[in-house]
């Protein structure tokens, strides 16, 4: 019996728990600082198991991880490095979602040493993203081809017929993480030079991105592409850019929060507070003047703008106490958030991955290649992120405790012998690319 540990209940953990369950010969069990939310995972299944567990304690986390063969771990990306020292010290493997922090990436040579697979961004995007794109990077190559420009986009939004909100958006992830990603600042390459974007103007300007069956959608750039050249291996490229996808209106809005304040994580007593009263306070509104008036006023807005009118949807004008009497502007703007831009019962989420890739042919043609993938959640069940996250960090895990991956050290789905098993087992799950070529 292969025994998995899972660290973290949260919205994208039920597909990869019915996964691994599904698995026979795989022990799961689910731990969580809420043990409600493991046990409606493992929902009595004689294989799995719901644990209490505080990520914070390490000796608690040390004998969890002693009880696995394999950890994976969907707890917020800063406990990453202290799960997969601990799974090191124990010679556990470790798979996450998230990105490769500088921290994890220290502990590559330890983990060699160990023979321990500590594999990330083995989720959307990071994770299929890179997958696909690296499919077709080698294919190019190994036909002689290189690869001019790579341009890619990446959303997680309400489907169409769900997308009922002024703010384009709803929270089918952390929303902390959503959040968060806001105040990053950016870099890509473009046409050789690179760019770099401040996160006060990461919103400044949206490109538009058409999808071909859905409309046009806002564009900005995602943390910093320059890197990708050296890990997608293709050193001639002359552009870069991986960027977020958003529905129209949402770049202008977030821009204009930020600079309200209403994303700073300044921790402050704000008791008997309510949002009215942060509002007030963060543009400075003198006694006496209307608080919509007084942020129309510090942001530079007419009385009219749409801007505006998000901001009173959201609630931000009314005398609602803030639900964190000790916290930030951040901490209370996102738990509004959570419960505004929710899902209603039986709405669809969608996933919409998009790749561009410029080719010179060994014959010295120029090719457009454009590989799409556009998801939809399922109406009282899986939503599209949680499937498109959940899924290949399981596979990913079966593919190493089956031995099947074995390439130890610090890791991302770069290699054939991990993204063509998961890309191929996607597609028999649903989860397929579209790829469209043309001749310039």
């Amino acid at each position: 019996m292969k025994n998995v540990l899972v660290l973290g209940a949260g919205l994208v953990a039920r597909p990869l728990v019915d996964y691994l369950l599904d698995v026979p010969g795989f022990a799961v069990e689910v731990a969580d600082v809420e043990p409600a939310r493991a046990e409606k995972l493992v929902a009595g299944h004689s294989r799995g198991r719901a644990v209490s567990l505080d990520i914070s304690d390490r000796g608690a986390l040390a004998a969890a991880i002693g009880r696995s063969d394999l950890v994976v771990s969907l707890v917020p990306y800063t406990f990453h490095p202290v799960v997969a020292e601990l799974a090191i010290e124990q010679g556990k493997h470790v798979v996450t979602a998230s990105y490769v922090s500088p921290a994890m990436k220290e502990l590559d040579g330890r983990a060699r040493a160990k023979g321990v697979i500590l594999l990330n961004e083995l989720g959307l995007d990071p994770g299929i993203d890179h997958m696909e794109a690296m499919r077709i990077i080698h294919e190019v190559h190994d036909a002689g081809g290189q690869v001019l420009v790579f341009t890619s986009w990446c959303g997680g939004l309400p489907a169409t017929e769900s997308n009922t909100n002024p703010f384009g958006y709803k929270f089918s992830w952390s929303p902390r993480g959503v959040l968060l990603a806001s105040k990053s600042s950016a870099r890509y390459l473009k046409d050789g030079r690179i760019v770099s974007v401040p996160a006060a103007d990461l919103f400044a300007a949206p490109r538009i991105v058409p999808i071909p069956g859905l409309g046009e959608f806002e564009g900005y750039p995602n943390r910093d592409s320059v890197p990708y050249r050296e890990t997608y291996g293709i050193p001639e490229a002359r552009t870069v850019l991986r960027g977020t996808l958003r529905y129209a209106g949402w770049c202008e809005t977030l821009r204009k929060m930020v600079e309200l304040g209403l994303l700073d994580e300044t921790t402050a007593d704000r008791s008997g507070s309510t949002f009215l009263g942060l509002t007030r306070e963060l543009s400075q509104a003198v006694p006496g003047v209307d608080v919509r008036a007084a942020v129309a006023a510090r942001l530079k807005l007419g009385p009219d703008s749409a801007i505006l009118s998000r901001l009173e949807w959201l609630g931000l004008f009314e005398a609602r106490p803030l639900p964190l009497e000790r916290g930030s502007a951040f901490d209370n703007l996102a738990a509004l958030m959570v419960e505004k831009l929710a899902y209603a019962a039986g709405e669809r989420d969608m996933i919409v991955l998009r790749h561009e890739f410029l080719v010179r042919t060994e014959a010295g043609r120029s090719e457009r290649i454009v590989s799409s993938l556009v998801d939809f959640g399922v109406p009282g069940g899986d939503s599209s992120m949680s499937r498109t996250v959940g899924l290949p960090a399981a596979i990913g895990a079966r593919l190493i405790l089956e031995g099947r991956i074995r390439a130890a050290g610090v890791q991302v789905p770069v290699l054939p012998e991990i993204y063509d098993p998961i890309l191929d087992e996607l597609g028999t799950l649903g989860i397929r690319f579209e790829e469209k070529r043309q001749i310039l």
